[in-house]
C-alpha cells in the first residue's frame, strides 16, 4: 500500500496534504477442493485474468522464470507470497476517514471473489487458516512451490536463513493505515508494543504437520525458526521486541540500520522491487549506516558473483526499510526524494528525518503482522451470526485504524502498562490466546480504544474481535474443536476442517457489500 501522506511543503514549494488511506494484503491458504491438502496454483492466475476481463478490469500478467507469478490491476496486486500454495492480493488504498472501512471491505470482498471464483480451475479454495494445518516443509516440497524470486538465493546461501520454515502456507490479515509523519515513531511503538492483541484475538494456526501444535497462533513462532541459525545475529535481533519504544526516526533507522546489523544485498540500478531486482553484496558485511557514509563500495552481484563497485544513494536508504520482522513495520515512499545528504545530515539531529520527510512529502503507513489470515467461513456463520462473519476480513484494519485514530489514549496504555510488560505478553497471546488473563485484559482495553478512535458508522467492523472477546474463542479454539472431533489420520480429518473452515463466497453475505470498486 502506498497511501497518500505527507504535510508542509515540497522542495519546490507544492503543498503535501496528510489523506487518510487503508490498505489491506490478504494472504490465502490455498487448499484442495476434495481433501483440503495444500495446493500450489497452476491455472490460476490465467483463469483470474478471465475473470477480471469480464468485469471489464484490464490487467497484466508479470513472470518470473517464464511462470506468471501475478496480475497487476489497478485496484490491486494479486500475486504469491513465498510459494505457489499461498496467494497474496494487495489492495490499492483506499480513501480513510468516515466509511473507509466500508469502501475497503467493498473492494476486499470484490477480490476475493475473484479469487475463489478463479480456484475453480484448479479444483481448489481458500482457507480460513494463518497456516495450513497439514502442509509438511520439507526439502522436495520447499523445491516444488517456492517462488523463485531473486531475493531467496541471498537469504537462503549467503544469509543462512531457513526460508523453508514457512512454506506451508503461513498467512496473515496485512492492515495498513496511514499515519502523518509527525505521528509515525509513536504509532509503530502501539502497533509493536500492542500487537499480543491482535496476535490473540485473530489466532488461527493451532495444528501444524498434521499435529497439534500447542500454540494457539502457532504462525507466530517462524521468526526464530528462520532466524536462530542464521550466519548474522542481527537478522534474528531484528525480529526481536525491541528493549524500549522508539524515540524518533532517526532512533529507529539506527536500530534497524546501525552497527551489530549488516545490510541487505543492495540493487545494482534503483529500483524499489525488493524482491525481484537483481542485487550486489557488499563486501565485508557492512550495517547500512556505515555503507550509506562511503563515497563508495565493493560488492559482488548475487547472481554471477561478478565484482562491482556499489555508488551509495538515497535510494539504498528507502529500499532497504522492509529489513525488519517486528510485529508491525512502518512502511513509506518519499515523493520527492531528497539526497543522499540531506537524508545523513537529518539522521544526525533529533527529529530531523521527520522534518526532511515532510518536506519530501512521505506516504508513511504501519503494516500489521500480527493477526492472521481469516476469512468468513461455516463454522464462524454458524457460532457468531452474520455480523461477526461480515466483519472478519476487515476486522484488524478496523482495530488498527480505530487504535491510531485515537492515539494518545493508545500511548497511554502503552505507560500504564509498561514496555516491557506488554512485551512479556507476545508469547502467552501466541500459546494461550484469551485463555490467558493477562492477555484477555489486554484485548478488552485495545478494543475499547479502537471502538472510540473510530467513526461511529464504522465500529461494526469490530463486531468480529469483540465475538473473540465475549466467548473467548477464537477461529484456533474453533478449528481445534473440529480437528479434535474428527475420527481417522490427518487426512481424515484435513477434510473435516475443509468442510467448517473454507473461506465462504461473499456472495452468501446478501447486501453487505455489492463490490462497487
Amino acid at each position: 500500500m502506498t497511501p497518500r501522506t505527507g504535510s508542509s511543503s515540497s522542495k519546490n514549494g507544492a503543498p503535501f496534504s496528510y489523506r487518510p488511506r487503508l490498505g489491506l494484503e490478504m494472504e490465502m491458504v490455498v487448499a484442495d477442493a476434495q481433501s483440503g491438502a495444500s495446493l500450489p496454483v497452476r491455472s490460476y492466475f490465467e483463469a483470474l485474468a478471465a475473470v477480471k476481463r469480464r468485469k471489464g478490469v484490464e490487467c497484466e500478467p508479470y513472470y518470473l522464470d517464464g511462470r506468471c507469478v501475478g496480475l497487476s490491476t489497478s485496484r490491486a496486486d494479486c500475486g504469491l507470497d513465498n510459494g505457489f500454495n499461498l496467494l497474496e492480493t494487495a489492495l490499492a488504498p483506499i480513501e480513510g476517514g468516515k466509511g473507509g472501512l466500508y469502501r475497503l471491505a467493498d473492494a476486499a470482498n470484490a477480490e476475493l471473489a475473484d479469487t475463489l471464483s478463479a480456484l475453480q480451475a484448479d479444483g481448489a479454495c481458500v482457507l480460513s487458516a494463518s497456516q495450513h494445518p497439514t502442509c509438511g516443509r520439507d526439502a522436495e516440497w520447499y523445491r516444488r512451490v517456492c517462488v523463485s524470486r531473486p531475493i531467496y538465493r541471498e537469504l537462503r546461501e549467503y544469509r543462512g536463513w531457513h526460508h523453508w520454515e514457512g512454506i506451508d502456507a503461513k498467512a496473515q490479515n496485512g492492515a495498513n493505515t496511514s499515519v502523518p509523519v509527525r505521528d509515525a515513531i509513536r504509532a509503530l511503538n502501539v502497533a509493536v508494543a500492542l500487537a499480543p492483541a491482535g496476535i490473540a484475538l485473530f489466532a488461527n494456526s493451532p495444528i501444524e504437520s498434521g499435529r497439534i501444535s500447542g500454540y494457539k497462533e502457532n504462525r507466530m513462532r517462524l521468526w526464530p525458526r528462520v532466524f536462530a541459525p542464521a550466519r548474522f545475529p542481527g537478522d534474528l535481533y531484528l525480529s526481536r521486541y525491541p528493549a524500549r519504544p522508539f524515540r524518533d526516526l532517526a532512533d529507529f533507522f539506527r536500530w534497524m540500520f546501525g552497527p551489530g546489523t549488516v545490510t541487505r544485498g543492495l540493487p545494482l540500478e534503483l529500483s524499489d522491487d525488493y524482491k525481484a531486482a537483481p542485487t550486489a553484496l557488499p563486501e565485508g558485511d557492512p550495517c547500512l549506516q556505515d555503507f550509506l557514509r562511503a563515497a563508495r563500495w565493493p560488492a559482488r552481484r548475487m547472481d554471477n558473483g561478478q565484482g562491482v563497485d556499489l555508488v551509495p544513494h538515497a535510494q539504498h536508504f528507502e529500499y532497504s526499510q522492509i529489513g525488519q520482522f517486528l510485529d508491525a513495520r512502518l512502511r513509506y515512499k518519499l515523493h520527492a526524494p531528497p539526497s543522499l545528504e540531506d537524508i545523513l545530515r537529518a539522521w544526525e539531529q533529533d527529529g530531523g528525518l521527520e522534518a526532511l520527510f515532510e518536506q519530501c512529502g512521505a506516504d508513511a503507513y504501519i503494516e500489521a503482522r500480527g493477526p492472521g489470515a481469516a476469512f468468513a467461513d461455516a463454522d464462524l456463520l454458524e457460532e457468531a451470526g452474520d455480523e461477526a462473519a461480515r466483519s472478519v476480513i476487515v476486522a484488524p484494519s478496523a482495530m488498527q485504524a480505530g487504535l491510531l485514530g485515537n492515539l494518545d489514549e493508545a500511548c497511554r496504555l502503552l505507560r500504564d502498562r509498561t514496555w516491557e510488560g506488554l512485551g512479556a505478553l507476545r508469547e502467552p497471546a501466541m500459546r494461550f490466546g484469551l485463555a490467558h488473563e493477562g492477555v484477555r485484559s489486554l484485548c478488552a482495553e485495545v478494543l475499547a480504544i479502537a471502538w472510540d478512535g473510530l467513526d461511529a458508522g464504522d465500529r461494526r467492523w469490530l463486531a468480529y474481535p469483540e465475538f473473540v472477546l465475549a466467548t473467548g474463542r477464537s477461529a484456533a479454539d474453533r478449528m481445534l474443536d473440529t480437528w479434535v472431533s474428527a475420527a481417522g489420520e490427518p487426512e481424515a480429518r484435513m477434510r473435516a476442517v475443509l468442510s467448517r473452515h473454507a473461506a465462504l463466497h461473499p456472495d452468501v453475505f446478501e447486501g453487505q457489500t455489492r463490490y462497487r470498486v
